[in-house]
């Protein structure tokens, strides 16, 4: 078992909370902005942002990704806690966690997550608003987790979870070598 200083400890936290306490504010911000411009009827105002194709569209999601399973918000609460918590025993203990990318991934996940659960507490349901052609009604929450769990996966598919390794040490006795490499060969 290796022994870490301090600091290195804290390096590995220092993203993942920084970027999760980012993506949490900015998406409670937004939420806040989009209940008070295009609520509290859910789809009674929609402001086009792009023709027909983008739009914002305040909708309630008392259920799970895109709308399934409404009226359940109790059992997603408690399911959103657990996976939340499971992300982070994953970083702890099993991820590369001195991986700018993993620990990116691992905020973003975290915050997007956070954002949801705050919405399930505060509310009974998550707030919905960005409308993407055909897609379900989403939120900024659930893009953070869906770029996080991408890169994350990206990560360990193509790069896997073994930790970089670490650089060769630099010779240690530079005037030999330089003596070997200065004579002429006969």
């Amino acid at each position: 078992m290796s022994v870490q200083s301090p600091q290195i400890g804290l390096q590995r936290w220092l993203v993942p909370t920084t970027l999760g306490l980012a993506v949490l504010g900015l998406d409670q911000l937004v939420k806040l902005r989009v209940l008070a411009t295009l609520g509290p009827v859910p789809h009674s105002k929609i402001l086009w942002l792009a023709g027909d194709w983008l739009a914002l569209n305040y909708a309630q999601n008392t259920g799970v990704a895109f709308g399934l399973f409404q009226n359940m918000p109790q059992l997603f609460t408690m399911t959103s806690i657990l996976i939340t918590v499971a992300v982070i025993y994953a970083y702890v203990h099993h991820l590369p966690n001195q991986c700018a990318w993993v620990q990116w991934a691992t905020g973003l996940i975290v915050g997007g997550a956070l954002g949801n659960i705050v919405d399930r507490l505060r509310l009974g349901y998550v707030i919905d608003f960005i409308s993407v052609g055909w897609w379900p009604v989403f939120n900024l929450a659930d893009s953070a987790i869906s770029v996080g769990v991408t890169m994350l996966a990206a990560y360990l598919i193509f790069v896997g979870d073994e930790p970089a390794p670490a650089p060769r040490p630099a010779p240690r006795d530079d005037g030999l070598l330089s003596e070997l490499l200065s004579r002429d060969v006969e």
